[in-house]
């Protein structure tokens, strides 16, 4: 009975804690959303106003659309153009994120099957990837200015490429030691080749890993703020350059325009998990169950 009772309440502290946890979590979410409906002379007010009154659309077609007849003069910034920058975003994060994906797979099945890394050199090449970006911004851009790849897409593309390769290696490098080195070894006495195994055997069988490793790599290049900031000006701009761009000459930050522009970077990245969400829950409990 006192059991039971334990175990009860001690359900119902979880339940408290957990619930407070989501609620501190999903709070900001809820406030940048709700900031993107109000009117501009809500977006000041004390105290704050949590349910716009009345809501309006006024943010999103100024902001995505340049229809400046619906914003007030001093908070219209028609010089912006946040569908070309979410083209941009696109492109850059989903190709780095691919290259980073396909040769992080075949680097991490070398170091899976035959140690051409050694543990040493392992943690070396994530330890690459935790080096402040601000630390290589500077020589960086002398060298992409002499190589003529300043301000472009494939200057974005490869330096994301390179800095996410080191989390690509890692994660699907843990995804293949869990298949079974027995269903190559069948593979091979049939008379498949190495590379004919490796994509077509040992990388659809951890698919699942592969979407969950471009998910993660792509939130980390979709929302990269200081390399595009100082490897691009003008030419080639990502949608969080963007959004440090809503701030007014005398009112500061256009709180409105910045929400309405956060829910649209958001949006992609929600659009894209739900439609692998099937792979996502396998990806992410991998290995969990060992054989």
């Amino acid at each position: 009975m006192i059991k039971s009772q334990r175990r009860r309440a001690t359900s119902i502290v979880r339940y408290i804690v957990l619930s407070l946890w989501a609620v501190i979590a999903f709070f900001p979410i809820y406030w940048m959303v709700s900031t993107s409906f109000k009117p501009d002379t809500q977006w000041f007010t004390w105290p704050p106003v949590y349910f716009p009154d009345p809501p309006t659309l006024d943010n999103y077609l100024n902001v995505w659309f340049g229809a400046e007849q619906y914003a007030a003069t001093q908070y219209s910034i028609s010089s912006q153009k946040p569908l070309i920058s979410l083209g941009n975003s696109a492109i850059i994060a989903s190709t780095s994120t691919l290259l980073a994906v396909l040769f992080g797979s075949v680097i991490a099945y070398g170091v899976s099957r035959y140690k051409i890394l050694s543990e040493v050199r392992m943690f070396q090449l994530l330890m690459l990837r935790m080096i402040p970006p601000i630390v290589i911004v500077a020589p960086l851009s002398l060298f992409y200015s002499a190589l003529g790849l300043l301000d472009s897409m494939v200057g974005l593309i490869l330096i994301y490429f390179l800095t996410s390769l080191p989390y690509a290696v890692w994660m699907t490098k843990s995804f293949i030691d869990e298949v079974p080195r027995e269903i190559e070894q069948a593979a091979e006495i049939l008379g498949a080749s190495r590379w004919r195994t490796v994509f077509e055997i040992v990388l659809p069988l951890i698919r699942s890993g592969l979407v969950a490793t471009f998910l993660f790599i792509l939130i980390l290049t979709w929302s990269e703020y200081l390399l595009a900031l100082i490897l691009t000006k003008t030419q080639v701009t990502t949608l969080p350059i963007e959004l440090s761009k809503y701030q007014g000459s005398t009112e500061g930050r256009v709180y409105g325009r910045q929400a309405a522009l956060a829910v649209g970077i958001t949006v992609p990245l929600m659009i894209v998990g739900l439609i692998i969400r099937k792979h996502l829950a396998r990806g992410f409990s991998f290995g969990m169950v060992r054989r």
